[in-house]
């Protein structure tokens, strides 16, 4: 009853412009560091090592509810100890909550043997955006769990496509600001126009397919959002100057990362990612917002196990 498991939970951006609630990539920074260890009785207790002061009540906290979920499913015959050390920021855009939720269920599958599949993993995870933002939803949960670039085809029943895609560089851009996955759905229009719908069915299709084929070009083309973007980005000052200038200095394209605020763009090459970089730093430190920037690139593993002792 002793072994302990720490793993690094990776940040991740879903939707992918044109992908809402279907696509979603892992990311090499940043991560949440968590240990988990079993317990003699069934509960869970949460120590929370970080600033944000998240619950530890595990009914109230993306973590907890998970690893309760797990718990009803063997009978309730163990219990967890989850430490967590968060480093993504609630409400930044980059898969706070689904870090918590799928290191959880990873870390707690790997005390348990890893009887449960990755499938079985996200179903569990799932739980824990439910809490976040009122919606079962994996574009987040499914790369960090599965890492590179996955496709949510399907959540009823659950159908996840692992999309292989060529080495690409990510930045990103988090200004201090909080934008709730749950507030950023109810502006969202209930309705749109068919012309609208085909656009971005293509753009989705053409995106997987630029991944596929390893065709940048192609990337930058299918990385346009006519139904989420125009309506969310009202959000986040100094968007629209980030996406055009990111643009100039070399970034394939990008935009929105989740729900906001973060705004992250792909770029095929290093020096590419690190001038788009330079131009995020030079707008906000202009607008007069805090603001955190990462280069990075695409994690292809996923929720690693660094430590298991």
């Amino acid at each position: 009853m002793s072994k302990t498991v720490t793993i690094h939970a990776p940040g991740t951006v879903a939707n992918l412009v044109c992908g809402f609630d279907v696509l979603g990539l892992a990311l090499h920074q940043p991560y949440d560091i968590m240990s988990i260890k079993l317990k003699d009785e069934p509960t869970v207790t949460i120590i929370n090592k970080d600033e944000f002061n998240l619950p530890t009540d595990p009914e109230k906290n993306v973590a907890g509810v998970v690893l309760l979920s797990m718990m009803e499913k063997l009978n309730n015959e163990t219990g967890f100890e989850l430490t967590i050390e968060k480093h993504i920021k609630p409400g930044s855009g980059i898969g706070s909550s689904a870090a918590s939720a799928a290191g959880a269920a990873v870390a707690a599958n790997e005390l348990l043997d890893k009887q449960f599949s990755k499938e079985e993993l996200v179903q569990f995870a799932m739980n824990g955006e439910k809490l976040a933002s009122g919606v079962k939803h994996a574009d987040n949960i499914a790369p960090c769990i599965y890492g590179g670039v996955t496709l949510i085809r399907s959540i009823h029943p659950l159908d996840i496509v692992q999309v292989p895609a060529p080495e690409l560089y990510v930045t990103v851009v988090h200004p201090q600001i909080e934008v709730r996955t749950s507030d950023a759905r109810q502006i969202l229009k209930k309705q749109i126009l068919l012309k609208d719908a085909i656009k971005q069915w293509g753009n989705v299709a053409g995106l997987v397919a630029g991944f596929i084929k390893s065709d940048y070009d192609l990337i930058g083309r299918s990385l346009e959002d006519v139904i989420i973007e125009p309506v969310r980005s009202i959000l986040i000052p100094g968007f629209d100057e980030v996406k055009s200038k990111s643009k100039a200095a070399g970034a394939l394209g990008g935009g929105i990362s989740g729900s906001g605020p973060s705004i992250f763009m792909l770029s095929k090459d290093e020096a590419s990612a690190k001038a788009v970089e330079i131009v995020m730093q030079e707008i906000y430190n202009k607008i007069g917002i805090d603001y955190n920037t990462y280069v990075t690139k695409i994690n292809g593993e996923g929720v690693r196990v660094v430590d298991s002792k």
